[in-house]
Order: structure tokens, then C-alpha cells, then sequence
């Protein structure tokens, strides 16, 4: 069992830096919580073309591995600095199973995918090669559908209260989303086994990699300064 650190809400704004010149990634402490509905939190604003929506309604993180990242990158990142909604500590976030369901606070929650580093997350870090050092790590925060709404604030407990038999983790997924085919037949198994659980948001991120793969591997760099030469539509 863990306990909420931080409850974290933002607004869309325009930046140069964003797929579709805007974004919602900064998200920012609220101290009295907040209330949680099928979509999110109330107050919270989300691009939907990649974030939230029914399958990604909430995006958790551990405290832990936001320290671990801070060691690493030699910088203090506070609560919510990597766009979550609910920081979590003494809760193993990355061992989380897809299709598990957590209590936290009032509201039910389910696990429906890991969270893939974009061009956004990294304009947004500002730090070399982001994506592919975030992605690599295997530490992605979960993304969570809202099973019953209520209310999360700090101090709050979290806990598993349901766990599929056939398991994969939220880290594994991620290899399965960048290249590891049996650990994406296990998701799909898996998925048959819990017929209640809605792959799509997994199997969004699945299909969307393939295709990013598909466009490095098949279209040619573009010379050196040519306009719109952006590497950061690669998601």
C-alpha cells in the first residue's frame, strides 16, 4: 500500500515545441485534490490526440522513480514536472500489471497502458534525446481509466485491489510497444483472458510505434536544413 505525494492539474497552451503547436504536459500541484470523473480530473486539460480520453483518463507516476530520474539527470524534478495527475510513493507503479485495479482514495482505477515518451515530452524536458532515453529506461508511469469517480487528495492511500492471472507489467508493455513480439502475443492472450479489459488504448500505442518505425525505416532523412526538418513528428 502507498499514499498520494502530490495531486497535479494543467491547461493547454501554445508552444513552438508541440505536435500540434499546443500542449497540457505542465501540470502543477492542487493541495485540496481534486474530484475525478470518466474523463480526468476536474480542472485538468488534456490534447487528446495522444492523452487523456476514457482509456487515459488519469496518468500516475512514482515519487521513486522521479527521484531516480532526478539523480540521473543531476536536477530536481518536483511533483508533476512529468505531466501526471497523481504522484504515488511506496507504490510500485513500474510492476504494475495491465488490467489491475487500484484504490486510490475513493475512486477505482484500471490500468490500461504505459505512458511512450513524444517529441512533446522531450521539448517539454528539455533534455538530448529524451524519448528514446525515457522510453529506454523502462520506468513509464501507468495510464488508468476511471472504473467509479470520486475525489483524490494528497495523503490519500493507494492500493491494488485486483490482479489478473496472466500478467504483464506496464514495463514490459513498453518493450512490447517498441519490438518485442511475445510479449505482445502475452498482452493479447491476456486480453482474451479479461474480457473486461479494453486494449485499445495499448494497442493504440502499438500500432502508432509501427508506424513511426515503418516511416524511419522507409522515407530518407531530409538534407541538412531543409525547412520542416523536425525530427520531433516522430512519436
Amino acid at each position: 500500500m502507498g499514499n498520494v505525494t502530490s495531486v497535479n492539474t494543467g491547461k493547454r497552451v501554445e508552444v513552438p515545441w508541440a505536435r500540434r503547436g499546443q500542449t497540457a504536459i505542465g501540470k502543477f500541484p492542487v493541495a485540496a485534490g481534486a474530484a475525478v470523473t470518466k474523463l480526468g480530473l476536474e480542472g485538468d486539460e488534456q490534447t487528446a490526440d495522444f492523452h487523456g480520453g476514457v482509456l487515459q483518463a488519469v496518468y500516475a507516476y512514482a515519487r521513486e522513480d522521479l527521484d531516480w530520474w532526478s539523480g540521473l539527470l543531476d536536477r530536481e524534478l518536483r511533483d508533476g514536472v512529468f505531466g501526471e495527475n497523481v504522484d504515488l510513493v511506496g507504490f510500485d507503479v513500474t510492476g504494475a500489471v495491465l488490467a489491475e485495479r487500484w484504490r486510490v482514495g475513493d475512486v477505482l482505477l484500471e490500468v490500461t497502458a504505459p505512458r511512450m515518451a513524444c517529441g512533446t515530452f522531450g521539448g517539454w524536458m528539455d533534455e538530448k534525446g529524451w524519448a528514446k532515453r525515457f522510453n529506454g529506461a523502462r520506468r513509464p508511469g501507468a495510464y488508468l481509466r476511471v472504473l467509479e469517480e470520486g475525489t483524490i487528495r494528497p495523503g490519500d492511500t493507494a492500493e491494488v485491489v485486483w490482479r489478473p492471472e496472466k500478467r504483464v507489467t506496464i514495463a514490459e508493455a513498453v518493450s512490447a510497444i517498441l519490438d518485442d513480439h511475445d510479449i505482445l502475443r502475452r498482452i493479447l492472450d491476456m486480453a482474451e483472458d479479461v474480457p473486461t479489459w479494453d486494449r485499445a488504448a495499448m494497442m493504440f500505442h502499438v500500432s502508432n510505434r509501427t508506424r513511426s518505425a515503418a516511416k524511419e525505416k522507409s522515407v530518407p532523412p531530409p538534407a541538412p536544413h531543409t525547412e520542416g526538418n523536425d525530427a520531433r513528428h516522430i512519436r
